[in-house]
């Protein structure tokens, strides 16, 4: 799929490189088309490297696609420089008129903390009560998820005696659903997180779908019928090497940490990691922009209601 992105933006060689169809504004400007227009509220601490994951995940589709990065105004970056931040993001207050086919909130490292003590939890808030009438289908990941199942439904997220760290198998229960056409019943996604939620409480609000879960990471993914709100727990966007370098950043730093379960062959920390979960992640992503999102958006966007 071409996706529209600055030349200067890290991700834009970095995907060139890899084959993916990237193009500049002037490309663009020629192709007589509507593109779906994408925002990624980016929440990762690495923001450069979520930036490429997401949009080589969102490049696997025909279509054009106009990507915004958003950034909260409640939280300092300790990890992006501000350089990067001004000449690419832009700030939700910039983007409220505007409405989005899809918009994509990620996770972020702040699980132990409840989530009204998050410094930027209002903004958040707001920012989610605002995709619900200026954005075609929402996708959360991670800590997102949590935290959009608890705005959206208030269901609780509980904390785990240990992390939940490795590639886990998860079933597909939920067959029917166009998020899951095309996905063997046995899938594996990356899971990096210290909180879960539990299945009883979703099967509470019959606005919830179950699609897919896991005996020992729980549930994966859950979406309301017509997929207007998308919920994924786990980290299919990661890269094969992304669970190696937060397991060698912690160790490094002595924190309690095991080795990522299913992840190093062998077990063996020393070898390099075996990638299970690619071809999953792109099916995810294109199902969810075709079905969820181009299928179903107005072609004047701002009648999405």
């Amino acid at each position: 799929m071409p996706i529209k992105l600055s030349k200067e933006l890290p991700a834009y060689q970095k995907l060139s490189d890899e084959n993916i169809f990237v193009m500049d504004d002037f490309r663009a400007s020629t192709q007589d088309i509507r593109p779906l227009k994408i925002a990624l509220l980016n929440l990762m601490p690495t923001k450069i490297a979520t930036e490429t994951q997401i949009t080589r995940l969102i490049s696997n589709t025909p279509l054009q696609i106009e990507l915004d990065l958003v950034r909260v105004e409640s939280h300092v970056a300790k990890n992006t420089s501000e350089e990067h931040l001004t000449k690419f993001y832009v700030t939700f207050d910039q983007i409220k008129d505007n409405y989005y086919d899809g918009f994509i909130i990620t996770g972020a490292p702040v699980e132990h903390m409840p989530f009204e003590e998050v410094d930027y939890w209002d903004e958040l808030c707001e920012i989610m009560e605002w995709t619900k009438t200026h954005v075609q289908s929402t996708f959360h990941i991670c800590w997102g998820a949590q935290a959009g199942l608890y705005y959206h439904y208030g269901i609780p997220k509980y904390h785990l005696d240990k992390k939940m760290f490795g590639i886990f198998p998860h079933k597909v229960v939920r067959k029917s659903s166009i998020l899951m056409r095309g996905f063997d019943d046995v899938i594996m996604a990356p899971h990096s997180r210290h909180t879960t939620i539990k299945l009883e409480d979703i099967e509470k609000r019959s606005e919830l779908k179950v699609l897919s879960v896991s005996d020992e990471a729980g549930v994966y993914a859950v979406a309301t019928e017509g997929g207007r709100q998308v919920f994924i727990t786990g980290h299919s966007e990661y890269e094969p090497n992304t669970l190696n370098l937060e397991y060698q950043r912690d160790k490094n730093l002595g924190l309690p940490i095991e080795k990522p379960k299913n992840y190093f062959p062998n077990d063996d920390d020393t070898q390099e990691p075996i990638c299970l979960w690619r071809a999953h992640a792109n099916l995810l992503y294109s199902n969810w922009l075709n079905y969820f999102v181009y299928q179903v958006t107005p072609y004047d966007i701002k009648n999405i209601k």
